[in-house]
């Protein structure tokens, strides 16, 4: 019985937080900035999917980072660049920026983090964010075998470390990678132009496969 009752206040915990997922998205998604505000950063991206989800660096990140637009991946950034990211959002946060009174309207009903909130934020996404890659380790990075993945994945962020996944796990990350590329506009080879960079999946997921942990 008692287990019953734990089971259910899970599933009851889990529901709550994904309607207020839901709900901040919402607010801003209807408000007169949110074709602009969901530009940020693609979609898909879940509460559900964070590392050490029950933590309270999860826990901070997911109240306050779906305010404004969608929940951003820790693997997003590396972690030295996390901290002046998240120190550049609160002020915007606070109705604070370049752009503004725009900014205060934009941000109205927006909650900030309180000092020591945003140190936690910063260190849970700090320790979760993403391991760049070693040239020094991985030379063949610098070569025409690894060229289709440099071209790629800088577009973005930091070129990761492949030891971070395995092969077979490389090629879920990079299928998503290549869904959020063309949700964002960056090239992904669909109209293919003389002189200009394509996406060839096929020869990223070998470069990465070739360097991936071992299962």
């Amino acid at each position: 019985m008692r287990f019953s009752a734990l089971v259910l206040l899970c599933v009851i915990s889990s529901f709550a937080k994904a309607n207020e997922e839901q709900d901040a998205r919402e607010r801003w998604a209807d408000s007169p900035y949110g074709p602009m505000l969901e530009r940020i950063i693609p979609p898909g991206f879940t509460g559900a999917m964070l590392p050490e989800p029950r933590s309270r660096g999860a826990r901070l990140t997911r109240r306050y980072c779906v305010q404004c637009h969608n929940l951003a991946n820790p693997a997003m950034h590396d972690a030295a660049r996390w901290g002046t990211v998240v120190a550049r959002m609160v002020p915007r946060m606070q109705g604070k920026g370049n752009l503004g009174k725009v900014m205060g309207e934009m941000m109205a009903g927006v909650q900030a983090p309180t000092p020591d909130e945003e140190s936690t934020i910063i260190a849970y996404l700090q320790r979760h964010a993403q391991k760049a890659l070693d040239p020094a380790k991985y030379p063949e990075v610098s070569a025409p075998a690894g060229e289709p993945f440099r071209l790629a994945c800088r577009q973005c962020h930091v070129l990761p470390d492949p030891q971070r996944h395995t092969a077979a796990e490389w090629r879920i990350v990079v299928a998503r990678m290549q869904k959020n590329m063309g949700w964002m506009n960056r090239v992904v080879g669909s109209k293919p132009m003389p002189g200009e960079p394509q996406l060839r999946i096929e020869d990223i997921n070998a470069f990465l496969a070739k360097h991936a942990r071992k299962k």
